[in-house]
């Protein structure tokens, strides 16, 4: 049985992790005392004490665990950071299972997993394979769009929505620099940093990540079909990224794969006008969170 410590499991993303494990009979969920949460050598005596540790903390305070394990040698936990803070950082693993074929095994052999961004897992899943199949080339100058339901935003977004006081919709990050544009950049094998605008709506998760091109901008000027064959080849046999046909009409509803750990590709194209938008379909708590770090779990324990 693996002793497992969920730091920072009173957020959306640990309280999930904390639901998906209960009971496995694999898996054993330890725990601070309350009267010691407050005490760091309680912390330190329980990361010498446990197998693993999952992440679910502010950027500093996951970097003040890192470097906790540093101190511990040999005693340290394998871990797995659930924030912003290592996902590009040296030594770490990405896990986005998916991103390449022999990434599952890579995330199973490694010490230090850093999961991946909600809005970053639909980008990459899209960009990454066209990318390494010269399809896309890796200094163009991309623009993305995404919404995502108003769960990812932190406790006082949801407290704002939940309360009626947010707006119904609303862009952020609007000084350009979101905090997923590194790993966006880096894991999707980009020369250049997208342009990228998210947004959230009064829905509370789902999520849709589009991205739109001009055919004739891309390298060989490709029909959009070439664009849908690289990622079903890359995704071929994928456990939870699948290509589904288009829906019929011309929406996309961004609450379709709630509380599913899948996610959806599509290409929609008009070739008359040589224009394609690659969108991604997610459940931001799902695939874009908890989740993902539970498969990643499962990769670092031995599962399939």
């Amino acid at each position: 049985m693996a002793r497992i410590f969920i730091d920072g499991d009173s957020g959306t993303t640990g309280l999930e992790i904390r639901e998906r494990l209960a009971g496995r009979a694999d898996i054993e969920i330890v725990s601070i005392p309350p009267e010691r949460r407050k005490d760091p050598q309680a912390k330190r005596e329980l990361l010498a004490d446990v197998d693993l540790a999952i992440l679910c903390l502010p950027d500093d305070a996951a970097r003040e665990v890192a470097s906790l394990c540093d101190a511990l040698g040999e005693r340290a936990p394998r871990l797995l950071d659930a924030s912003t803070a290592h996902r590009v950082a040296p030594g770490w693993v990405y896990g986005f299972a998916e991103l390449a074929p022999d990434q599952p095994r890579k995330i199973a052999a490694a010490r230090r997993v850093a999961n991946p961004g909600c809005y970053a897992t639909g980008a990459i899943a899209l960009l990454a394979p066209l990318v390494a199949a010269g399809l896309i080339a890796r200094d163009a100058p991309l623009t993305i769009n995404a919404v995502s339901g108003y769960s990812g935003g932190g406790k006082k977004m949801i407290e704002a929505y939940e309360a009626g006081t947010a707006p119904p919709f609303e862009l952020y990050a609007l000084g350009l620099d979101h905090k997923h544009l590194p790993e966006i950049a880096a894991h999707a094998g980009l020369a250049r940093a997208p342009l990228f605008a998210p947004s959230v709506g009064n829905f509370r998760q789902g999520m849709l990540v589009s991205i739109p091109l001009w055919l004739d901008a891309l390298p060989g000027r490709p029909e959009a079909a070439a664009l849908g064959e690289a990622l079903a080849r890359h995704y071929a046999g994928s456990r939870h990224v699948r290509l589904p046909v288009a829906p019929d009409g011309d929406r996309l509803d961004a609450t379709a794969l709630n509380g599913s750990d899948d996610m959806e590709l599509f290409v929609f194209a008009q070739e008359a006008k040589r224009q394609a938008v690659l969108v991604a379909r997610l459940d931001n708590l799902g695939k874009g969170a908890s989740g993902a770090a539970v498969q990643n779990l499962e990769l670092m324990l031995g599962g399939a």
